[in-house]
């Protein structure tokens, strides 16, 4: 037997950058957005403290860049200073289904 009824469902109706406050939402209906998250354990400075960000795009690699040059003016005088910015947090490329890390 089926038992029908109106069942009231809580959703993501969209996420909106964290730095410029745009929507993330693509016209084919879904979010574009990238995440920086923090979760400080004991012993950390901030022990306890969780982080989430949501970025668009443009802030996002906007946020890289700037984490880039940081990375550069670190090393700036060492011996190993060769570019260590080209990949920086890149996992995969060209990976247009999301498949990549199942191989």
């Amino acid at each position: 037997m089926k038992i029908t009824g109106k069942v009231e469902v809580e959703t993501v109706t969209d996420v909106v950058c964290d730095v410029c406050r745009c929507s993330t939402r693509v016209a084919t209906g879904g979010h574009q957005y990238g995440t920086l998250q923090a979760r400080w354990g004991y012993g950390a400075a901030h022990d306890g403290e969780r982080y989430e960000l949501h970025l668009c795009e443009h802030c996002f690699f906007q946020t890289l860049a700037y984490l880039k040059q940081e990375r550069r003016t670190q090393h700036l005088f060492s011996e190993d200073s060769q570019d260590l910015t080209d990949d920086l947090g890149l996992v995969a490329k060209d990976d247009y289904f999301g498949d990549a890390g199942s191989r």
